[in-house]
């Protein structure tokens, strides 16, 4: 009896680890493979980048990647630290930033706009105290490099922001550096790059606020990387395009990160909550 007990209490454990996998794998396929968005070059008119049309790859956004696995992508990491440099000084569009066109305003959009302004208020009102936000997991963005605003971002909760919308939950918290720490002024909603602009609206409606992607990233060599000319590679350098990537020798990324939204929900008006950028 004790041998048949033993070997029906194996085979429990067995069965509920191979169904925690089984899980596991049926919500990593539900993830659609895509395409990166095709991004227009300078000079052409911008399109809304392409929806997913099922690729064979079953490519996630990096952060949600390392923060599954815990593994940093060397390459990858040292990619997106270097664009994090140059996205510090970026406003407005140019050819390293697609943004979405404001549409016409409805009373609907307004009224979910300021619903999402209310609870985004609620949920990280705690934070305004960053030591909380650290103590919750989120954390510093390149802290050691001279930003206007700090990103604190929850790894777990932009993997979650992929399949919910939660206003009270953002990705990200919006820091500006202070003399004796951070003062929170605002939050960042994600979602992944294959996303729709269809599916960002329902969201945060186009016509209240830009969604942005950080597009058509140009790194040098990895054999160059200390002596290249930073004025062409990089987000803020003058290729933007693969062809002329592919001429130096670089490595292109037509779009890194995913689609990002900032909200400034202590703004006075609704212009300002949905700014690209924090208003001085």
């Amino acid at each position: 009896m004790f041998a048949r007990s033993q070997v029906v209490h194996f085979l429990t454990r067995a069965g509920i680890i191979f169904g925690a996998l089984f899980a596991v794998t049926i919500v990593l396929a539900a993830i659609p493979g895509h395409r990166a968005p095709a991004i227009p070059s300078s000079g052409q008119e911008a399109q809304p980048p392409a929806a997913s049309q099922g690729s064979g790859s079953q490519e996630m956004d990096h952060s949600q990647m390392q923060a599954m696995s815990g593994v940093d992508m060397s390459d990858e990491k040292a990619s997106e630290h270097a664009a994090m440099e140059d996205m510090a000084g970026m406003r407005g569009a140019n050819p390293h930033m697609y943004m979405t066109a404001m549409g016409p305003q409805t009373p609907e959009d307004l009224k979910r706009a300021n619903e999402i302004v209310e609870q985004l208020r609620a949920g990280i009102e705690k934070y305004r105290d960053y030591h909380v936000a650290l103590n919750e997991g989120y954390k510093i963005f390149m802290p050691n490099v001279p930003q206007p605003e700090y990103h604190f971002t929850n790894y777990g909760k932009g993997f979650l922001e992929a399949f919910r919308f939660d206003p009270a939950q953002p990705t990200s918290l919006l820091y500006r550096k202070t003399g004796g720490g951070y003062e929170l002024v605002g939050a960042m909603y994600t979602m992944p790059k294959r996303a729709s602009e269809e599916q960002l609206n329902e969201r945060v409606p186009l016509s209240v606020a830009h969604w942005h992607l950080h597009t058509n990233l140009c790194m040098p060599p990895r054999s160059e990387w200390r002596t290249a000319d930073w004025t062409k590679f990089g987000l803020r350098g003058s290729i933007a395009t693969e062809q002329a990537c592919d001429a130096a020798g670089g490595r292109f990324r037509p779009v890194i990160f995913g689609w990002m939204v900032h909200v400034y929900p202590y703004e006075s008006s609704l212009d300002k909550i949905f700014a690209m950028h924090h208003h001085d």
